[in-house]
C-alpha cells in the first residue's frame, strides 16, 4: 500500500517528474483526439505492431527533455535509432507509450516507461499512467513512490500483512483464453483459488504495486522497454520478474532486444507459488 509523505528531495526525480507530467499531459491530449473521432494518423511497423502519431509525438519530446537534462547519457527507446547499443554502460531506457493497442482500443491503460541502466541493472525507473494521472518511481535507493499529478500528493511504499483471499493474477485482455495461459491457469486452480485482473501494458505492474495483482504470468513476447522499469519497482518491494528458470531479466545483454517469457510477482511467497505453477505446467509437455 501507498501511505501518504513529504515531497523527496532527490534531484533527479525532482528534475524529471516535470518532464514526464508534460509528457503525460501529450498523451491524454492525443488520446482525447483519436477518441473525438479526428483524423490520427496510424501505422504499422515490420512486425505489423501498430505505431501512432501520439508514439512519435511523446517520443520526441522526452527524447529532446532527456538530451537536455543529462546529455552524456544515451537514450534506447522504442521508437529511436539504437544501433550503438552495445557500447553503452549507462543508458536510459524509453517506451513513451507502452499499450498502443490499449490506447487505439480507447481503454486509458497505457503507460510511459522509463529507466535508467547501469551495466545490466535496471537502478531508477519511472512509469506513468497519463490516464490515472499517476506516477509510480522506483528512487536509487528506498521504497517506491507515487505521485498524484492532479494534487501534487507523494505517497510512499509500505508493505501490507499477507493477503488471506484468492490469489489474484494479471492477464492481458485477450490473453486467457490462449493455450499456454489457459494451461498455466488450470495447474494454478488445481492449487489455490484465483481471481483474474485483465489489463494492458505496464500497466499491471502499477497494479501490482497496488495489491490488486499477485502473479503475472506471459507466455507472449515482450521487449527490453517493456518489463526493466516494472522489474525495477517489483524488486525493490520483494518481488520481482523472472524468466521460466527463475533468471531476473538482464538489459541490453544481447543481441535482440525481444524478451522471451516471464513470471513476474509480487511476493516471496507469490514466487515459489508462480514458479511451482509453471514447473507443473511445463512437465506435461
Amino acid at each position: 500500500m501507498f501511505i501518504k509523505t513529504d515531497e523527496p528531495q532527490d534531484a533527479m526525480i525532482l528534475q524529471l517528474v516535470p518532464m514526464m507530467t508534460q509528457a503525460c499531459e501529450i498523451l491524454n491530449q492525443e488520446f482525447q483526439q483519436y477518441c473525438s473521432g479526428e483524423h490520427f494518423n496510424i501505422e504499422h511497423k515490420h512486425d505489423a505492431s501498430p505505431v501512432t502519431q501520439a508514439d512519435f509525438r511523446a517520443n520526441q519530446f522526452i527524447t529532446q527533455a532527456l538530451a537536455d537534462y543529462s546529455p552524456d547519457i544515451p537514450l534506447l527507446s522504442e521508437e529511436g535509432e539504437y544501433s550503438l547499443r552495445q557500447q553503452w554502460q549507462r543508458f536510459w531506457l524509453l517506451d513513451p507509450l507502452d499499450g498502443t493497442k490499449e490506447f487505439l482500443h480507447q481503454r486509458p491503460e497505457f503507460t510511459i516507461n522509463l529507466s535508467l541502466v547501469e551495466g545490466a541493472q535496471t537502478v531508477f525507473a519511472i512509469l506513468a499512467i497519463p490516464g490515472e494521472q499517476a506516477m509510480y518511481i522506483c528512487p536509487v535507493q528506498g521504497m517506491p513512490l507515487k505521485l498524484d499529478i492532479m494534487t501534487q500528493q507523494w505517497f510512499i511504499y509500505t508493505p501490507e500483512q499477507q493477503q488471506t483471499d484468492a490469489v489474484k493474477i494479471g492477464l492481458s485482455q485477450s490473453s486467457q483464453q490462449k493455450g499456454q495461459y489457459h494451461e498455466y491457469l488450470q495447474v494454478l486452480e488445481s492449487i489455490t483459488e484465483y481471481s483474474v485482473f485483465k489489463a494492458g501494458s505496464a500497466y499491471k505492474f502499477c497494479m501490482m504495486l497496488e495489491h490488486k495483482i499477485d502473479i503475472y504470468p506471459r507466455f507472449h513476447p515482450t521487449s527490453e522497454w517493456d518489463t526493466s522499469a516494472g522489474q525495477c519497482l517489483l524488486e525493490r518491494i520483494g518481488g520481482g520478474l523472472v524468466d521460466f528458470k527463475g533468471r531476473p531479466f538482464l538489459y541490453n545483454q544481447r543481441d535482440s532486444l525481444l524478451n522471451k517469457g516471464f513470471i513476474a510477482y509480487r511476493t516471496a511467497e507469490m514466487q515459489v507459488l508462480a514458479l511451482d505453477v509453471l514447473a507443473r505446467m511445463l512437465s506435461k509437455h
